[in-house]
């Protein structure tokens, strides 16, 4: 795979810098108003999904909760129905929602399987869920700084956190649910697009060690010359497992349909984060404080 490396990924680093931070913004607002659609497993309720040996409908679902007196919208699928419910249901309740099923589609083709969260253990849930994100940020920070320099460190932290953050932005726009596996899905997405942005950053460090770096557009050239170096291998990498994660959203089940839809945004945005985030975001830093590798341009000195 050859490409064009005359083309500059960096060129235009402020704009999608104005972008990146426009995002943001509507990514915090959307949490303000609206928060996340949190599912059972952070929040006290009961998930109760019942499988069917034949196919079910989605008007003799609907029909059946509404007659049990449920306003919820249950997520249906060919032989399947998840429904969340806001708040603990007691075994007569859930034993009365199997029982109008088995009537409609068989006694015999009928199995359900539950879960229920207490408030205590959503919170509990919920803060460990947020604790592991930040320690895992936090010890890809220390390694990052460790193999190479604090430049690379601070700027792989904020392209990771900034394409994580957009997929909790896209949740809470479209109201999609987060649960536990939601969390698994972030970290993937986080140890993705580190190892992205490592490929590319190790690349910047190779070239870095022959170049003669004397002005910001010699800098310029170096990232974009390792972006474009490093292109085959991260496109390769990022089609390979896209593949898998779209598979995984188009026939997976319906319990991991957002896992997967996670997955998938996330490795979208992990590579946009490499390419556009973190390398032009360690470039602006490597020229703000060069470490004496990159010198300003002598000013010419005047005729007389």
């Amino acid at each position: 795979m050859r490409f064009n490396h005359n083309i500059s990924l960096v060129k235009h680093r402020n704009k999608i810098f104005i972008i990146a931070i426009i995002l943001t913004l509507i990514g915090v607002a959307s949490l303000s108003l609206f928060g996340l659609n949190r599912g059972v497993d952070f929040k006290s309720g009961t998930s109760l999904d019942i499988m069917s040996a034949v196919p079910v409908e989605r008007e003799q679902v609907d029909k059946i909760f509404a007659e049990l007196g449920y306003d919820i919208a249950p997520t249906v699928g060919e032989t399947m129905v998840s429904a969340r419910f806001d708040r603990v249901l007691n075994q007569d309740e859930v034993v009365e929602i199997v029982t109008a099923f088995e009537e409609v589609y068989g006694q015999g083709n009928i199995t359900r399987e539950e879960n229920t969260v207490d408030i205590e253990l959503a919170r509990e849930l919920a803060m460990k869920g947020i604790y592991t994100v930040l320690i895992a940020s936090v010890g890809i920070a220390l390694y990052v700084s460790v193999r190479f320099e604090w430049r690379f460190a601070l700027a792989s932290i904020v392209g990771l956190l900034h394409a994580a953050f957009i997929v909790i932005t896209l949740f809470s726009i479209f109201r999609w649910e987060v649960n536990l596996p939601f969390i698994a899905a972030m970290l993937t997405v986080v140890g993705y697009a580190i190892n992205d942005t490592i490929v590319v950053f190790d690349r910047i460090r190779d070239n870095l060690r022959f170049a003669k770096i004397k002005s910001l557009q010699d800098l310029e050239n170096l990232v974009n010359r390792s972006l474009w170096e490093s292109m085959a291998r991260s496109i390769n990498t990022g089609i390979t497992v896209l593949f898998a994660a779209v598979a995984l959203l188009i026939f997976g089940s319906e319990t991991i349909r957002y896992f997967s839809l996670a997955i998938t945004l996330g490795l979208i945005l992990g590579i946009y984060a490499t390419l556009f985030i973190a390398s032009p975001l360690w470039l602006v830093l490597k020229h703000k404080w060069p470490g004496n590798t990159v010198k300003k341009q002598p000013v010419p000195a005047k005729e007389q």
